[in-house]
């Protein structure tokens, strides 16, 4: 299978798992290349993809942000201290919703534990990523950050 169909096809179960996770109205704009660095906001969660697909996901935006898609899932709001470790959770659950979706379709694939990364980083380290820009519903914006690898 060539590499812009591999692209595709975990680009499209990406979205495929935003939906089925997130309980509220998205507005996915076009993915954007990235070929350098990738400044994140105040919060973002890593994770690996192995297998058949090897690179990792980023999933990014701020601390209110995660706040309100927890209050949102949760029906109560998360507290400053449990923000990090919901954030976590939720990159472990979008994650493993693309690879599920993704085996569906005959790729072996795994993830590794999420990362949690704190304060506005800068990622680099590959050679292109695709930045996957989710508006939410009376939210905000999250930005997912695809990085495969060749």
């Amino acid at each position: 299978m060539s590499a812009s169909k591999i692209v595709t096809e975990v680009l499209n179960s990406t979205i495929d798992s935003l939906k089925s996770v997130l309980p509220i109205s998205l507005l996915i704009d076009s993915p954007k290349l990235y070929n350098a660095s990738f400044t994140g906001h105040s919060i973002g969660v890593l994770v690996g993809i192995t297998g058949d697909i090897k690179g990792r996901i980023l999933i990014d935006g701020e601390y209110d942000l995660f706040s309100k898609i927890g209050e949102k899932m949760f029906g109560m709001p998360i507290q400053a201290e449990m923000i990090e470790s919901f954030s976590g959770e939720l990159g472990n659950m979008i994650a493993g919703n693309m690879s599920t979706n993704i085996s569906q379709k005959g790729f072996v694939i795994d993830i590794t534990p999420p990362t949690v990364i704190i304060g506005h980083s800068s990622f680099s380290g590959f050679d292109k990523a695709l930045c996957l820009p989710v508006q939410l519903e009376q939210i905000g914006e999250l930005n997912l950050l695809l990085m495969l690898e060749k």
